[in-house]
């Protein structure tokens, strides 16, 4: 007998939030699991945006369930709390229909083998729907030594960046300027119900305010349009290299910047580089799709060690995407929270600058590179140029304007939610 609708969702929810919650795993990844699992769009995109906001709301459940349950659910029913939690989700902040929520929730305890505990699943879902959830703190969920980071950062800025990270993000579109005009895909998403926003900082950009599966997006499947933030897109304009030049993209997975520039000038002589080789099968996938398959060079390999991939012949240009805490876009990797320790921004600190120590060499005189991170931490962005600065005597930092955010140090910071996009820094820096 085949189970109600809707069970399938929740238990796939359960299923990827049990592994978040419970066993360390990232979001993205177990998503990628689950989804194809389910044929609907409408499905993957519930299951999507049911995991979303568990994790921005979780310690909000969490003190529901501490005062409704006589005690607090044992080591074994882990998958329960994921599952509880999936179901607030849906009256809190989703506001799906109750009785589809509820019914479809305790079908889904049942599926999971949890008859025993449906009934609990109901009267719980069922007393949310009656006295709502509690309210929680903005800071409620980051770890006590990241919390502290950020207040001694951003002193006059913390409880924003905290409310605008638990907050849901517009879903920013490129348009493939080579194939469309942005007025054109405007009124092809207009036509299709959407309305989309012009933000004049970003000459190729659309926006959102309402976020769709990108099946949903017309012009997505043939190459029009990407998904990718304005602050990521941003990134092409703060490096800006001249018609045909060399070009690397060190960190270039998935390829949403190398694409930028390629889209914009299809004549770049433009090497994409990741140490990952699953990764860079991604970055050939997302260039197939925009028809720049045969503009761009991709090639498996550490920018950490230029003399494993790279042939001697100095870059024009260098964009240095690096690996980072990801502080900037916990609204839309809320797991960054769970999974980030403080150690890990030490060993990201050293790798940041092994990069952009490797990187400059293949740089040629006269030339610039742009180092990135969606980071809001000092010591990865501000201190980190600073450093690589002072060390480099043919290095000079080159001022970038506000587009690109408040002045910190020798670079820009655009904080969560500001003009809309992303947490991001950036900096251009001159080779003598």
């Amino acid at each position: 007998m085949n189970p109600p609708p809707g069970t399938g969702t929740r238990v796939a929810a359960a299923r990827v939030l049990d592994a978040v919650l419970h066993h360390g795993r990232s979001l993205k990844a177990e998503l990628a699991t689950a989804l194809p699992g389910l044929g609907d769009t409408r499905d993957r995109a519930l299951v999507e945006a049911i995991c979303l906001a568990v994790l921005r709301n979780a310690p909000r459940y969490d003190a529901a369930l501490a005062a409704w349950l006589p005690r607090p659910l044992a080591r074994r029913d882990r998958p329960l709390r994921a599952l509880l939690l999936a179901g607030f989700a849906q009256l809190d902040p989703l506001g799906l229909p109750p009785h589809a929520a509820v019914g479809a929730t305790v079908d889904a305890a049942r599926a999971l083998g949890r008859t025993h505990q449906a009934k609990l699943v109901n009267a719980l879902l069922r007393r949310a729907l009656r006295e709502g959830l509690p309210e929680a703190d903005a800071s409620a969920g980051w770890p006590g030594w990241l919390l502290d980071q950020v207040r001694a950062d951003w002193p006059g800025d913390a409880d924003a960046i905290l409310a605008a990270s638990a907050t849901t993000p517009p879903m920013w579109l490129r348009v493939n300027t080579r194939v469309a005009t942005r007025e054109d895909c405007k009124r092809e998403l207009e036509k299709a119900g959407l309305e989309a926003m012009v933000e004049p900082l970003l000459p190729d950009a659309l926006r959102l305010d309402r976020p769709v599966p990108v099946a949903a997006l017309p012009g997505f499947a043939d190459g029009r349009l990407s998904v990718q933030d304005g602050s990521a897109q941003q990134v092409a304009d703060a490096l800006a290299p001249v018609p045909g030049a060399r070009v690397l993209d060190a960190c270039a997975a998935p390829g949403g910047k190398a694409a930028h520039l390629l889209e914009r000038d299809p004549g770049l002589r433009l090497l994409a580089l990741d140490v990952d080789a699953g990764r860079v099968g991604r970055i050939e996938s997302n260039l197939a799709r925009l028809g720049l398959e045969e503009a761009a060079t991709l090639r498996t390999g550490d920018a950490a060690d230029p003399g494993a991939w790279w042939d001697g012949e100095p870059f024009d240009a260098v964009l240095l995407d690096a690996p980072c805490s990801a502080t900037g876009v916990v609204r839309r990797h809320p797991d960054v929270l769970l999974h980030r320790r403080a150690a890990d921004v030490d060993a990201l600190v050293a790798l940041q600058s092994r990069l952009l120590d490797a990187t400059w060499r293949t740089l040629v005189p006269g030339g610039v590179l742009v180092y990135a991170t969606c980071s809001i931490l000092a010591a990865e962005n501000r201190d980190q140029v600073a450093a690589f600065l002072a060390r480099t005597p043919d290095a000079s930092a080159e001022p970038l304007p506000d587009a690109f955010g408040r002045v910190s140090g020798e670079g820009r910071q655009r904080l969560p939610g500001e003009q809309g996009m992303d947490g991001f820094f950036y900096a251009r820096v001159r080779k003598a």
